[in-house]
C-alpha cells in the first residue's frame, strides 16, 4: 500500500459501515436508477454514470438518521452499480427482439435476469482480482472518482446541495409527465415535416454543335425537417457531456437528416411517393421516417462499427497495459502471494472468489445449449465469454482509472467480443436464430461485465479515498447487481409494451447494432452494401481527424430531435463556461460552478426518467390520461426554463461564494 497516502477515514478506525439502512438505501437506488437510466440509455443511446446521484442521495437520507460517511459510501455503492448493469442490459438484450424475425417475441423473464445477473456478478468478482493493482496506482488518475470524493468530504462539512438535484427531479417529471403521450400532453414536445421543393435536377443532352437533343422532366425533391424536443433528459445529456461532444453528435444528426435524408428522398421521389400514396394513405412524413430506418440506418450502422473499433484502436497503449496488468495480478493472487491485512486493504477471500465464479459459469453453459441445442457450440460460446469476460473486466477498469465510467468504451468491447462469438458460431456450423442468439447471449454477459467492472472500480477508488472496508464495498456490490437483475427485465417489458423498444420512441441504437451484427454475421441477412458504404463513411472520418466517429454515427442513428436537443444543452454549456470565464473564478469557484451543473442536470435526466417509467406503468395499467392542447408553441417555455436553471442557478451559487478574482 502506498505509505504516503492517507485514508479520510484512517484505517484502524471502527467507523460504522454495513448497517441495514445503508443496505436497503442501496438497493432502492439501485432498482431506480437502473430503470432510470434504462430508459434514458434507450432513448438516446448513452447513459449517465450514477455515481454522482447516488452520493448525493445518499448524504440527504441518511444524514437525519445519522449516517456514518462510510454508510453513505457503502449505499453509493450499492446505489450506483444499478446504471452500470442497466447499461450493459439495453445494449444487449433487447437485440434478442429486434432480430428479424426476432429470436424472443417478447422479454424472456428468466433468460433475460439469468444473463444480467451472471454479467453483473462476474463483473464484481473479475475486477475484485485487481482491484489492489487499480485502485493503489498513483499513474490514474481517476477523475470522476476523485471528484467524488470530494465532493462526499465538503458534504461533511454541512450543506450537501441535494435540494438542487431534487427539485431538478420534480421538474424534469413534470416535463416528462405534460410532453409524453404516455401522460397529459398538453405540450407537444417536436413538430415534424416534410415540405415539396418542385421541378428540380433536369438532365440535359447536347450534341457536338451544343444544340439541345434532350431534355429530362423535372423531378420534384422534399426536405424532411424536425424541431428540436422539448425535453429534459436530452438536455441534462447535452449539459453533461459538453459543447464540443454534444456538437459531435449534433453533427451526425446534420450528416443523416439534412444531408443524406434529402438526397434520398430526391433520388426515391417517385417510388418513394408510390410508397406514400399506397402505404402511408399520402403522409410523406411517416415514409420519411420508414425509409430513413430501411436505408440510411444501416450506414449508421457501418459507421458505428468502425468507430467503435477506432475508439479501441486510439487506446490500444492503455489496453495492452491493462491487459498485462490484469495477467500479472491474477498469477499473483493465485500464488497466494501475501498482502496487507490492514482493514481499507481486505478484499473477499481469493478462493471464495473462484469458486464463486465457477459457479456462475456452470448455468451459463446451460443456458447457451439451450440457446444452441449444441454441446460443441455451447462450449465455445462460454470459453468466449470467460476469456473475453476476464480480460475486458480488466480493461474496462484500466480505462476507467484514465477517463472515468462516463466514457467507458463498453459498447465497443462488447462489440468485439460479438463478432468473435458470431465468427466462432459461423465455423462451427451454428446458423439461424439459435446461433443468433448464443451471439447475443455471450456479447449481453461481457456487456454487462464490462459495464459493471468499470463503474465498481470508480465506486472502489473513492471508497479508498474515504478509507472504505474493500470486502464491504464488494458485498454492497453484489447486492447492488442482484437488485437490479432480479426487476430490470420488468421495467424493459413495459417500456417495450407501451413504446416499443426500437421503434422512433426508443430507438435503442446499441441494441439494433447488435442485432444487425449478430443476424447479418450468422444469419447471412446483412445489408452490406450499404453499411459498407457506412463503414467508409467512418473512415474517411477518421482521415480528416475527427475527433469521435462512434458519436457521430449515433447521432445518425438518433432521431433528430434527439440530437438536437442534445446539442441544445451542450450549448447552455458553452454559455455558462464562458460566463464564468469573465469572472475569473478560482478553483474552488470552478468546483461550485461544475458540481451544481452536475447536479441540476443529473435531476433532470433523473426525473424525467423515473416518471417516463411512472407513464409507462399507468399505460401498461390501461389509465390513460386525457389528452389536452398538444400545443408545439408551448415547447418555447421549456427551452426557456430549462435555459435559466441550468445558466442562472450555477452561476449564482459561484458568485456568492464570492470564488473568482474579481472579488479578491
Amino acid at each position: 500500500m502506498n505509505n504516503k497516502f492517507k485514508p479520510y477515514v484512517p484505517p484502524e478506525s471502527s467507523m460504522k459501515e454495513i448497517s441495514f439502512k445503508a443496505i436497503f438505501l442501496g438497493i432502492i437506488m439501485a432498482i431506480v436508477l437502473g430503470a432510470a437510466n434504462a430508459y434514458l440509455g434507450l432513448l438516446v443511446g448513452m447513459t449517465v454514470a450514477a455515481t454522482f446521484p447516488a452520493a448525493v442521495i445518499a448524504m440527504a437520507v441518511l444524514r437525519p438518521f445519522k449516517g456514518t460517511i462510510l454508510e453513505e459510501n457503502l449505499a453509493r455503492t450499492t446505489g450506483a452499480v444499478g446504471e452500470a448493469l442497466a447499461a450493459g442490459a439495453i445494449f444487449t438484450i433487447p437485440a434478442f427482439l429486434l432480430t428479424r424475425p426476432a429470436v424472443w417475441d417478447k422479454f424472456d423473464i428468466v433468460k433475460s435476469s439469468l444473463l444480467m445477473l451472471v454479467g453483473g456478478v462476474l463483473g464484481v468478482f473479475f475486477i475484485i482480482l485487481v482491484r489492489r493493482t487499480l485502485v493503489q496506482d498513483v499513474e490514474l488518475p481517476f477523475p470522476e472518482s476523485v471528484a467524488c470524493a470530494e465532493m462526499v468530504k465538503a458534504g461533511q462539512k454541512g450543506g450537501t446541495q441535494a435540494a438542487y438535484m431534487f427539485w431538478a427531479m420534480g421538474l424534469g417529471a413534470l416535463i416528462e409527465f405534460f410532453t409524453s403521450e404516455n401522460g397529459i400532453r398538453i405540450i407537444k414536445p417536436f413538430v415534424r415535416f416534410v415540405f415539396k421543393i418542385p421541378g428540380l435536377s433536369r438532365i440535359s443532352y447536347l450534341d457536338a454543335d451544343n444544340n439541345l437533343v434532350y431534355k429530362s422532366p423535372a423531378v420534384e425533391g422534399r426536405m424532411f425537417l424536425e424541431t428540436p424536443a422539448a425535453n429534459a433528459a436530452m438536455t441534462g445529456v447535452g449539459y453533461i457531456i459538453g459543447p464540443k461532444l454534444a456538437a459531435l453528435t449534433f453533427s451526425g444528426g446534420v450528416l443523416g437528416w439534412l444531408l443524406l435524408m434529402p438526397i434520398l428522398l430526391f433520388i426515391g421521389s417517385k417510388d418513394l411517393g408510390n410508397i406514400a400514396s399506397r402505404f402511408f394513405q399520402g403522409d410523406w412524413t411517416s415514409t420519411a421516417v420508414s425509409a430513413y430506418n430501411a436505408q440510411i440506418k444501416p450506414i449508421a450502422v457501418g459507421a458505428m462499427l468502425v468507430g467503435a473499433f477506432y475508439t479501441l484502436f486510439k487506446m490500444r497503449q492503455n489496453l495492452i497495459a491493462g491487459i498485462g496488468r490484469s495477467i500479472s495480478d491474477v498469477k499473483k493472487a493465485r500464488s497466494g502471494e501475501k498482502v496487507e491485512t490492514l482493514r481499507t486493504d481486505r478484499d473477499l477471500p481469493f478462493p471464495s472468489i473462484i469458486i464463486a465464479i465457477i459457479a456462475l459459469i456452470i448455468p451459463m453453459f446451460f443456458l447457451y445449449n439451450i440457446f444452441t441445442h449444441n454441446i460443441g457450440s455451447s462450449l465455445v460460446a462460454t470459453l468466449v465469454m470467460i476469456i473475453m469476460g476476464l480480460l475486458f473486466a480488466a480493461v474496462a477498469g484500466y480505462l476507467v482509472g484514465i477517463i472515468g465510467s462516463s466514457s467507458n468504451p463498453i459498447s465497443g468491447l462488447t462489440l468485439t467480443t460479438l463478432l468473435i462469438a458470431a465468427l466462432m458460431m459461423v465455423i462451427l456450423g451454428q446458423r439461424g436464430a439459435p446461433g443468433i442468439a448464443a451471439v447475443i447471449g455471450v456479447a449481453a454477459i461481457i456487456c454487462c461485465v464490462a459495464g459493471v467492472a468499470g463503474d465498481m472500480i470508480q465506486d472502489w477508488k473513492v471508497g479508498y479515498i474515504l478509507g472504505a472496508t474493500p470486502w464491504k464495498m464488494q458485498i454492497g456490490g453484489i447486492i447492488g447487481v442482484t437488485a437490479a437483475a432480479l426487476t430490470l427485465t420488468f421495467s424493459l417489458q413495459l417500456l417495450h409494451n407501451t413504446m416499443r423498444i426500437g421503434s422512433d420512441a426508443l430507438p435503442a441504437p446499441q441494441a439494433n447494432l447488435m442485432a444487425m451484427m449478430a443476424q447479418g454475421i450468422v444469419g447471412g441477412e446483412m445489408a452490406w452494401p450499404l453499411v459498407i458504404a457506412g463503414m467508409l463513411l467512418a473512415f474517411g472520418l477518421i482521415l480528416i481527424g475527427s475527433p469521435s466517429p462512434m458519436l457521430i454515427a449515433v447521432g445518425m442513428y438518433l432521431p433528430f430531435r434527439a440530437t438536437a436537443c442534445i446539442f441544445f444543452g451542450g450549448v447552455l454549456k458553452y454559455i455558462l463556461d464562458k460566463s464564468v470565464e469573465k469572472k475569473k473564478p478560482t478553483k474552488k469557484g470552478k468546483e461550485i460552478v461544475e458540481n451544481i451543473g452536475l447536479l441540476l442536470a443529473s435531476g433532470l435526466i433523473a426525473g424525467q426518467a423515473i416518471m417516463g417509467i411512472i407513464t409507462a406503468a399507468l399505460k401498461g395499467a390501461k389509465i390513460h390520461m386525457p389528452e389536452s392542447l398538444n400545443n408545439p408553441w408551448l415547447a418555447l417555455v421549456i427551452f426557456f426554463i430549462l435555459g435559466f436553471i441550468l445558466i442562472y442557478f450555477p452561476y449564482k451559487k459561484m458568485v456568492a461564494s464570492g470564488e473568482f478574482e474579481s472579488e479578491k
